[in-house]
C-alpha cells in the first residue's frame, strides 16, 4: 500500500487543478476520505485479525465503501457551496482513489474493487508503487526512505504535473 502521505495526493492535486474553487474544509474532508479505507488496519495494531472482506484491504477498499463515503459529502454540499451531486462525486473520487492506488503497489494482496457486487480481489497489471512499511517506526528506515522516494516519482510528480497543466490550461482559456 502507498503511505497515507501519498493517498492524500489525489485531493491535493484536485485542489491545485481547481484553483480557489475548493474550500479548505472540502479539501480536508477529501484528504480524510482518501486515507479512511486504511482505518480497517487499526485492529491489527492491537493484535486482532479478521478474515476475508473484514480484514485489512477488505470492504473499505471497494466501490461500495466509496459510494457510502460519497453520501457523507452530500451533507456538506451547502457548506461547500456546491451542488449535492458534486459533493458526492468529490468524496467518492477521493475515497475510491485509495484502492486504485493500492492496486498499483508491488504487493501481491489485491483489493476487492467491485465489492459488494463480488469480492474478487484485483491488482493492477502496472505495479509501480513500492509497498509501504506498515509500522510507523519502519518509516524511518532505509526501506521507508526508498518507499518515500518511489512515491514522489510515481504518485506525487505525475499527479502534481497533471494538476499544474490543468490549472494553466484553464487560465489560458
Amino acid at each position: 500500500m502507498p503511505t497515507i502521505f501519498s493517498h492524500i495526493a489525489v485531493p491535493i492535486a484536485a485542489k491545485v487543478a481547481a484553483g480557489a474553487k475548493i474550500p479548505a474544509s472540502m479539501l480536508l474532508m477529501g484528504m480524510l476520505a482518501a486515507i479512511l479505507p486504511d482505518f480497517d488496519g487499526i485492529p491489527r495494531q492491537f493484535g486482532l485479525r479478521f478474515e476475508g472482506i473484514w480484514d485489512h484491504r477488505g470492504f473499505t477498499h471497494s466501490i461500495g465503501f466509496a459510494c457510502a463515503i460519497g453520501m457523507v459529502g452530500i451533507g456538506f454540499a451547502k457548506r461547500w457551496g456546491i451542488a449535492w451531486w458534486k459533493a458526492w462525486v468529490w468524496m467518492f473520487v477521493c475515497c475510491f482513489s485509495h484502492p486504485l492506488l493500492d492496486a498499483c503497489t508491488t504487493g501481491r494482496y489485491g483489493v476487492p474493487l467491485m465489492w459488494p457486487l463480488w469480492d474478487a480481489r484485483y491488482n493492477s497489471p502496472w505495479k509501480f508503487i513500492a509497498v509501504s512499511p506498515v509500522r510507523a517506526d519502519a518509516f524511518f528506515t532505509a526501506r521507508g526512505w526508498a518507499v518515500f522516494k518511489n512515491e514522489l516519482l510515481t504518485v506525487w510528480l505525475p499527479l502534481m504535473g497533471a494538476a499544474v497543466l490543468v490549472l494553466f490550461g484553464r487560465k489560458m482559456r
